[in-house]
C-alpha cells in the first residue's frame, strides 16, 4: 500500500500548482482498491516563479503587477516558506501529482523521497488511483511505483508499525464520508 497525494480543488482532478495549492487529498492506495485518508488545507499563495501559469487553464496568461512586488513586510524579513507546511503534510506520501510543481519544490519533494508527478490540468485523480493500482499489481508498470515499494520494505521493522499506531496519523482534515473507489489490477479489466 502507498500513500498518494493530489492538488485538487473538488478533490476529483489534479488541478493546482503544488507550491501554491490551497488542497491536497491523499489516498491509500492498493492493487484494486483506494480510501481517501485525509484532506490538508493550505493559505493561498501567489505564485512567482517560472511555473507560474502552467496550471491555468490553457491560454490564461498572468501578467505580473503589483501582487508581484514584495509588500512591506517582505522587505524587512524573508517571507514564509509556503512549501514546508506541505512538505511535513506529505511526509508518508510515495507520491504527489500536481498540475506544476516548480524545480526548487521538486528537489524538495525528491530529497524527502516523495515523486513529484506533474499531469495535465484537469487529470481525473480516479484514473491517476487506477494506473498506480496497476502499477502495484504488476511491478515493473511505474519506475517509481517499485523505487517506493523497495524503500518501504527498507524502512519497515517490527517495531515501526507499533510506534506509528501510538503517535497516530495527523493528517488534517479527514471527511465524514470517506471515498473508496474499487481500482482495476489486470488490463483485461477495461472491457
Amino acid at each position: 500500500m502507498l500513500k498518494i497525494a493530489f492538488a485538487s480543488t473538488d478533490l476529483a482532478r489534479v488541478n493546482l500548482h503544488f507550491g501554491a495549492a490551497e488542497r491536497f487529498v491523499i489516498y491509500d492506495v492498493s492493487p484494486g482498491e483506494a480510501e481517501m485518508v485525509g484532506v490538508g488545507e493550505f493559505m493561498a499563495a501567489v505564485m512567482k516563479g517560472e511555473n507560474k501559469d502552467r496550471a491555468l487553464p490553457a491560454g490564461t496568461v498572468l501578467v505580473p503587477g503589483e501582487e508581484m512586488r514584495p509588500s512591506p513586510e517582505e522587505l524587512l524579513k524573508p517571507p514564509e516558506d509556503k512549501v514546508l507546511a506541505k512538505l511535513e503534510f506529505l511526509k508518508d506520501c510515495a507520491a504527489v501529482y500536481a498540475a506544476s510543481i516548480g524545480n526548487s519544490s521538486i528537489k524538495r519533494l525528491m530529497a524527502a523521497n516523495i515523486q513529484p508527478i506533474i499531469v495535465d490540468n484537469g487529470h481525473d485523480i480516479v484514473d491517476l488511483l487506477n494506473e498506480v493500482s496497476l502499477a502495484l499489481a504488476n511491478r515493473g508498470a511505474l519506475p517509481w511505483v517499485d523505487r517506493a515499494l523497495t524503500q518501504q520494505q527498507r524502512q519497515q521493522s517490527p517495531d515501526r508499525f507499533a510506534a506509528i499506531a501510538a503517535e497516530g496519523w495527523k493528517g488534517g482534515y479527514v471527511p465524514e464520508e470517506k471515498l473508496s473507489h474499487q481500482l482495476i489490477t489486470s488490463v483485461d479489466e477495461l472491457d
